[in-house]
C-alpha cells in the first residue's frame, strides 16, 4: 500500500493513544510508594502492583497479533479506549473508598484495574504498529520513530504534571494521578472512532495466515511461550495463587510452555521461522531491558543523588525521555544519513558511555551523562521495529508485534530481578570495599581470593538461583558494639552513604546489556554489507 495523505489524522490518533500508555506507566510508577504507605504493602505485595502494568501488557500484545487482522484494528481501539476509561473510573473509585476505611477493597480494585489498563495499553501497542506501517509501508523506519516519540511524550507530560502537584499542592489526592489519563483517553478515541482502519499490507497482498505465523515460526514460540509461562507463574507466586511454586518450577513452566508452543507453531507452520527474525528476537531482550528497565528504575537508583542536590528524582527521566520525543521526530533523516542499523550501533556506543557515565556523575556532570544516554536509548524501540517490519513484511502484526511482547516480557520476568541483582552485589560490593568498615569493624569482611568480601549476608532464593543480600542487621549489631560514639556515628554514616549510591553506581552494570547489542548490530551490519547493503523488502516487488 503507498502512502495516504488522508492516513495524517489516523496516524495523530495513534500518536495520542501511545502518548495515554507513557501516562499509564508514569502515573503507576509515582504512586507505588503512596499505595505502599496508604495500604501497608510489604515488598512482595508492592511487586505484585508494579509487575501487573507490565506483564498483562506484553501478554495482550502478542495475543492480539494472533487474531487482529480478522477482528480489525478498530475493535482493538476500542478494547484500549474502553480499558483506559475503566482504569480511570476504577482507580479514582479506589481512592475515595480506601478514604472512607476499606483499603482492603480499594487495594483489590486498585488491582483489578492495574490489570486492566495494561492490557489496555497491550492493545493500543498492537494496533498502532501495525496501522502506522501499512499506511507508510516506504518509509516505515522514519514513521514509526516519530510515531513511538508519544512514548516519551506521554513519560515527559505526565513527569511534569506529577512534579507541580507535589509542588503546587501538597496533599493533592492521588486520584488525579490516576483519573488525569482520561483526559488523552477521551482525546483518542473522538480522533479515530470516525476513522477508516486500513487493511493490513499482509492481507492486502495476499500473504496467508500460515505464512504469517511461519516468518515468526518455531523458534519465536519458543521464545514467547517460555516468557509468558515463566511470567504468569511468577505473578501467581507472587500473588499467592500457587504459593509453593518456587523459582526453579517457574523455571520448568515457562521452558514447558515455550516447547509446547514451539512445537504447536511448528507443526501447523512447518516452519522455524526466518533466521533474520530469530536474531532480532534475541536483540530485542536485552534491549527492552536497557531502556524500560533502566526507566523503571532510574528514578529509585536517583532518590539520594537527587535529594542531595535539590532537584526531584524523576526529573532525569523526563529529561532523558525529553531527548527522546524531539529526536525521534527527526529520525527521517538520521536513517537515511546513517541507515537503520548505522543508527542502531551509534546508539548502542552512545548508551554504553551514557550509563558508565551516569553511574559515577556528579554535579553539572550528570546532565551531560544523561544526555549521551538519553541519546543512545532514544531509537532503540522504534528502529528495531522498522528492521522488523521492512525485512519482515509476510509477518504482518504478528512479527511487528510480538517483538514488542517479548521485549516487555523479558523486561518484567527477567530484567526487573537481574537489575535488582545487579544493585545488590554493587552494594555487597561496596560494603566490603570501604576502609572505614574494614578497619573499624572487619568481622563483617572476610578475604575470598585475595578479595574483600561481605561476610554479614544472608542465604536467598531467586530467579537467578540462591544469591546472598545484604545482612543489614548484622551489620548494625558489629556497629553497635563500637564504644566511641563518634566512630559509631561515623560508620553509621557510611553504610547509609553506601546503601543510598549503589544503586546509582550499579547502572555502569547495565551497560553489559547494549555492549551485547552493540556486538550483534555490528554482526548484521556486515551482513547486510554482504549482500550489497540494507534494503528494506516490499511484498509484491519479487519476495
Amino acid at each position: 500500500m503507498s502512502d495516504q495523505k488522508p492516513s495524517k489524522a489516523l496516524f495523530w490518533g495513534c500518536f495520542i493513544a501511545l502518548i495515554t500508555t507513557g501516562f499509564a506507566f508514569v502515573g503507576r510508577l509515582e504512586l507505588l510508594g503512596v499505595w505502599g504507605k496508604e495500604f501497608n504493602l510489604d515488598k512482595q505485595q508492592l511487586g505484585i502492583l508494579a509487575g501487573i502494568g507490565i506483564w498483562p501488557f506484553a501478554v495482550s500484545i502478542i495475543l492480539f497479533s494472533l487474531f487482529i487482522d480478522k477482528v480489525g484494528y478498530k475493535a482493538a481501539m476500542l478494547f484500549a479506549f474502553a480499558s483506559h476509561l475503566i482504569w480511570a473510573t476504577l482507580g479514582v473509585a479506589a481512592y475515595f473508598i480506601s478514604k472512607g476505611g476499606n483499603t482492603s477493597l480499594a487495594y483489590n480494585i486498585l488491582v483489578v484495574g492495574s490489570l486492566i489498563a495494561a492490557l489496555g495499553n497491550g492493545s493500543v501497542e498492537a494496533f498502532i504498529n501495525p496501522v502506522v506501517a501499512t499506511i507508510f509501508s516506504r518509509d516505515k523506519t522514519k514513521w514509526l520513530n516519530i510515531l513511538h516519540a508519544a512514548w516519551p511524550g506521554g513519560l515527559v507530560l505526565m513527569g511534569i504534571i506529577v512534579i507541580v502537584l507535589e509542588k503546587a499542592l501538597e496533599n493533592a489526592p492521588w486520584a488525579v494521578n490516576v483519573g488525569i489519563i482520561a483526559v488523552p483517553t477521551l482525546i483518542y478515541g473522538a480522533m479515530l472512532i470516525k476513522q477508516k482502519f486500513p487493511v493490513s499490507e499482509r492481507v492486502s497482498s495476499g500473504v496467508s495466515y500460515r505464512e504469517m505465523l511461519g516468518e515468526f515460526g518455531a523458534f519465536g514460540a519458543l521464545v514467547a511461550g517460555t516468557l509468558v509461562g515463566l511470567q504468569i507463574s511468577i505473578f501467581c507466586r507472587e500473588a499467592g495463587i500457587a504459593p509453593d511454586l518456587t523459582h526453579k518450577s517457574s523455571w520448568i513452566i515457562g521452558i514447558v510452555v515455550g516447547v509446547v508452543s514451539a512445537l504447536a507453531m511448528g507443526i501447523y507452520t512447518k516452519s522455524l521461522g526466518r533466521g533474520l527474525m530469530a536474531v532480532l528476537v534475541i536483540i530485542m531482550m536485552p534491549l527492552a531491558i536497557t531502556e524500560i528497565g533502566t526507566d523503571g528504575w532510574i528514578t529509585a537508583a536517583m532518590a539520594s543523588f537527587a535529594q542531595q542536590n535539590g532537584f526531584p528524582p524523576v526529573a532525569v527521566l523526563i529529561y532523558t525521555s525529553l531527548i527522546m520525543l524531539v529526536l525521534r521526530f527527526f529520525a527521517g533523516p538520521i536513517v537515511h544519513a546513517l541507515t537503520p542499523l548505522g543508527l542502531l550501533i551509534v546508539s548502542a556506543v552512545l548508551a554504553i558511555i551514557g550509563l558508565v557515565w551516569l553511574s559515577t556523575a556528579q554535579a553539572a556532570v550528570l546532565i551531560v551523562a544523561a544526555t549521551l544516554y538519553g541519546l543512545g536509548k532514544t531509537f532503540f524501540w522504534p528502529t528495531m521495529l522498522g528492521i522488523v517490519s521492512e525485512q519482515t513484511p509476510k509477518g504482518g502484526a504478528l512479527t511487528l508485534n510480538a517483538i514488542s511482547g517479548i521485549g516487555m516480557l523479558a523486561c518484567g520476568a527477567i530484567g526487573f530481578p537481574l537489575l535488582g541483582l545487579f544493585q545488590i552485589n554493587t552494594q555487597k560490593a561496596e560494603l566490603a570495599e570501604s576502609p572505614l568498615l574494614a578497619s573499624s569493624i572487619p568481622a563483617i569482611v572476610e578475604k575470598v581470593d585475595g578479595k574483600p568480601a561481605l561476610k554479614t549476608v544472608v542465604a536467598a532464593e531467586g530467579l537467578f538461583g540462591t544469591y546472598s543480600n545484604v545482612d543489614t542487621a548484622a551489620i548494625d549489631a558489629e556497629i553497635a558494639k563500637v564504644e566511641d560514639e563518634s566512630k559509631k556515628a561515623e560508620l553509621v554514616a557510611e553504610v547509609k552513604r553506601i546503601a543510598d549510591e549503589s544503586p546509582k553506581h550499579s547502572l555502569a552494570k547495565i551497560a553489559i546489556f547494549p555492549s551485547f547489542m552493540l556486538l550483534a548490530y555490528l554482526g548484521l551490519f556486515l551482513y547486510f554489507r554482504s549482500k550489497g547493503g540494507y534494503k528494506p523488502i516490499v511484498i509484491g516487488d519479487g519476495h
